[in-house]
């Protein structure tokens, strides 16, 4: 299945759009983001259109209006097909309506449907929402406005078809984007940095607790906006207690006073000096073709710096999957130099040359295997998160935490937070974000650190509060502990008490058999202007958990209903509701129920073919998308197709126009087509209900594409045969531009040292013969190799310390362990070669 960004009338023609307006409030740690999106309809008739367009994961939408002309009117939240059928009442009666909704695959992605826009008009639709922001690994606070949402691959078989639409790339569409940000918190800002070119930090104050930043003049909105908030002392724990709304019935959720507490484990010192020695560790990479060139490339590098940097005495196994899956070894082998070598010699061939992005299946084999005892499973997967099936992952992650702990990457733009930091929440483990000139390894190795730190346990929270207030927690149970790393907690207070009052929390837990608590007393007195911001995360926290409590298949009614009337209560979307906002012809809302009448509009049909397989063989799936959609206000009955992108079709009577990337980093997208002029009777099938939809349209396109597809089955093998030599081509150069800093690593044994290959000193920048030279008469070879690679590393290295940290401390451990004379001596001489100045207690000796 494919899904792209963009405004799309029904016969899949981009609406202009005129500009786009974000504004960013930060409060600390929480974002309210407002983004009012401006467009026009510059055709002679009125238009129907779909906005596709993607949010945080987490994002907690609660706010949504329209305005058309001078009228103006609020969105309500109400349960999705109450929603869906006032939306379709409207567009049959010729009103004006707007319907915004999550996805039913993903809640990272929502759709935006605007109905019957006149000629000419022009629409503004703003849309509020609220997120938290993620602690990054150097502290940093990371907020991403996504601008991409790319193409998200279906598995063959998985369920629901979700809302597919395609249109022109965003980088395509003129348009202007204006971005500013304001940031407040009761610490310091020392530093805001971004992917994009931003005008100086304005501080607004003496002591630098509120500044204002905007982006740079002539910004593209062609990839996504990431800011990283640094402030001073970030890890100090806090707590925001929010009054709750007036208008609100007391003793529910929105008329109680609400808590946030932020806190920041810190383990002892003496526990943390030593990490695990033991693990299996399972590596799942992404080789679907979006990974292509720089993209997997990196995941090399990557795989490299972790296997490198495992410590003896650990198992491991390497997967990676496309349309299907692969791995270096049947079952987890144990660490050592044999097994990593065959590893790396596997990895240093792997191409981005496996299809689509099938995750769940590789995932199902590895939970199969039975765990090693002893051996604390440590799952990380590298993804560019383009999968249809978001919420069957996450669930499949659920079902097995109690075996594993899994690491997430999200690798590229438009990656899926949703995916990323749901399979990092369910699996107990961490999410990181690739993104722009990101490095992958810096923020892998940090990962790794957490998997290598001991599992925390038997993990409680305890409230200490006044006598006449009560707590209800409204999030799930915390699960995953990690140095440094926040965790939040969201509580409703039901109660009065006295503004002097205060109140307790109080965070226990277990590591490596040593009991351990942190404590935060926190005023009960009510922030001011906070905007019920708490309320909304609080809100949707609480429904997040519901819908994953459920499982997602709602068997449970009062669940269900506790979900929709939360959602309706707090107005936060989610998965069973949906904003609507109607207008009648003098601009007022409809009241009352409207007349009902069936449109076909949300009956999508999925079915594929991949370009790998016969094209007689049509399987429901792939990378075919097929939709029954109408050509124009008037009439319902044309089938559109999405078709295989290797095509260039001229244009026929009746269009449905898409695009996939044959090479994403190109960016070379193509057009298809399939031509209806000609005596198709079948292109004017109309399906009486869904199931004849299902079976009906499927049967008729199936006889359509058989000679469709012989008739363009040597154009696509052409563009296969030219996009795999262009992969070829581009693969060639990385070998002759390696990192020194790589081919370093990639000379250091499984036990932690360096041989005195002759490989070495060329990695060092010396001669043989200066480092034959320099080596101390009496001392070992290993042992002098060993401390050249350190010197260099610690010396000249240092601003990547955080990617070959940990293999550093496996060398040294190994030094250590050989207890070796003329250690000094090599010190000594090691500097003076390298031009360094390293002492021994730097190196951990």
């Amino acid at each position: 299945m494919m899904r792209a960004c963009g405004l799309l009338t029904a016969r899949k023609e981009p609406v202009p759009l005129k500009s786009i307006e974000v504004e960013l409030e930060v409060r600390d740690h929480v974002a309210t983001v407002v983004s009012t999106l401006n467009y026009e309809n510059k055709e002679d008739k009125p238009l129907e259109a779909v906005f596709i367009f993607p949010l945080p994961g987490d994002a907690a939408v609660c706010h949504f209006s329209a305005e058309i002309g001078q009228t103006q009117i609020v969105a309500k939240v109400k349960e999705k097909q109450k929603a869906r059928e006032e939306y379709d009442d409207a567009l049959s009666s010729g009103q004006q309506a707007f319907l915004l909704e999550e996805s039913d695959q993903s809640p990272d992605i929502f759709s935006l449907s605007v109905g019957s826009l006149p000629p000419g008009e022009s629409a503004s639709i703003r849309l509020e929402y609220v997120t938290e922001l993620a602690v990054q690994a150097d502290d940093g606070l990371r907020f991403c406005l996504p601008a991409v949402l790319n193409p998200r691959y279906q598995p063959q078989g998985s369920e629901g078809a979700g809302v597919q639409v395609t249109s022109v790339p965003a980088s395509l569409v003129p348009y202007s984007l204006s971005f500013s940000a304001r940031v407040s918190s009761p610490r310091p800002i020392s530093k805001v940095e971004s992917n994009c070119s931003l005008d100086p930090l304005q501080y607004l104050n003496t002591d630098q607790t509120q500044a204002t930043v905007k982006l740079a003049a002539g910004h593209k909105f062609d990839r996504d906006v990431e800011l990283l908030i640094y402030y001073k002392d970030a890890h100090q724990p806090t707590a925001v207690v929010e009054a709750g709304q007036a208008s609100a019935e007391p003793g529910c959720l929105m008329g109680d006073s609400v808590v946030m507490v932020s806190l920041y484990p810190e383990f002892p010192q003496s526990v943390m000096s030593s990490l695990a020695s033991c693990g299996e560790f399972v590596f799942l990479m992404d080789r679907s073709r979006s990974m292509s060139n720089t993209r997997n490339s990196s995941a090399r590098d990557t795989l490299l710096l972790l296997l490198k940097s495992l410590p003896m005495g650990c198992y491991f196994n390497i997967y990676s999957f496309g349309s299907r899956y692969e791995h270096i070894f049947p079952k987890s082998v144990e660490y050592s130099q044999q097994t990593m070598e065959e590893a790396l010699k596997t990895v240093e061939q792997m191409e981005a040359n496996l299809g689509g992005t099938e995750i769940l299946q590789p995932l199902k084999h590895i939970y199969s295997q039975p765990c090693i005892p002893s051996q604390p499973r440590q799952l990380f997967v590298f993804t560019d998160g383009e999968v249809g099936n978001t919420k069957e992952v996450i669930d499949l992650v659920k079902k097995n935490s109690d075996s594993h702990r899994c690491f997430s990457f999200g690798i590229g733009e438009g990656a899926s937070s949703a995916l990323i930091n749901g399979m990092a929440k369910e699996g107990g483990g961490h999410a990181q974000f690739i993104t722009g000139t990101d490095r992958m390894q810096a923020k892998a190795m940090q990962s790794l650190r957490f998997a290598l730190q001991p599992v925390v346990v038997d993990i409680s929270v305890t409230w200490d509060l006044p006598k006449e207030v009560s707590v209800t927690v409204l999030s799930p149970p915390i699960t995953a502990l990690f140095q440094g790393q926040r965790s939040l907690i969201y509580a409703q207070l039901t109660g009065q008490s006295s503004e002097a009052a205060e109140g307790c929390v109080t965070l226990k837990y277990s590591l490596a058999g040593h009991p351990s608590e942190n404590q935060l007393h926190f005023s009960l007195r009510p922030a001011e202007d906070t905007g019920l911001t708490v309320h909304k995360l609080g809100a949707q926290t609480l429904i997040r958990s519901l819908e994953e409590g459920e499982d997602r298949g709602w068997q449970d009614t009062k669940v269900k209903e506790k979900v929709v009337q939360l959602s309706v209560q707090s107005g936060i979307s989610s998965s069973l509701t949906a904003f609507i906002a109607v207008f009648n012809n003098n601009g007022e809302a409809i009241q009352g129920p409207l007349l009902h009448k069936n449109i076909s509009k949300h009956d999508y049909i999925d079915c594929t073919l991949s370009p790998y397989q016969d094209y007689e063989d049509l399987q429901e799936g792939s990378l075919l998308t097929m939709g029954y959609m109408y050509a124009d206000q008037e009439s319902y009955d044309y089938v559109g197709c999405t078709l295989n992108p290797y095509q260039n079709c001229e244009e026929p009577s009746f269009l449905a126009i898409g695009y996939m990337d044959a090479d994403q980093e190109s960016g070379d997208y193509m057009n298809c087509a399939l031509p209806l002029d000609q005596d198709y009777e079948a292109c004017n099938y109309k399906p009486r209900n869904k199931s004849d939809s299902k079976t009906g349209v499927f049967t008729q396109m199936k006889k359509i594409l058989s000679d469709f597809w012989k008739s363009c089955k040597t154009v696509a093998d052409g563009a296969l045969k030219s996009v795999s030599e262009g992969n070829a081509r581009s693969a060639v150069p990385e070998q002759q531009t390696r990192d020194p800093l790589l081919q370093l690593v990639s000379l250091q044994e499984a036990t932690g040292k360096w041989l005195l290959d002759p490989a070495l000193p060329t990695a060092l920048g010396k001669t043989n013969e200066e480092v034959e030279k320099s080596k101390p008469v009496l001392a070992n070879k290993d042992i002098w190799a060993t401390i050249l690679a350190l010197i260099w590393l610690h010396g000249l290295k240092m601003d990547s310390k955080n990617e070959w940290d940990l293999l550093a401390m496996k060398a040294a451990s190994w030094l250590r362990a050989q207890n070796a004379p003329w250690v000094t001596e090599c010190v000594e001489a090691a500097n003076l070669l390298l031009g360094c100045s390293v002492t021994k207690e730097a190196l951990g000796l």
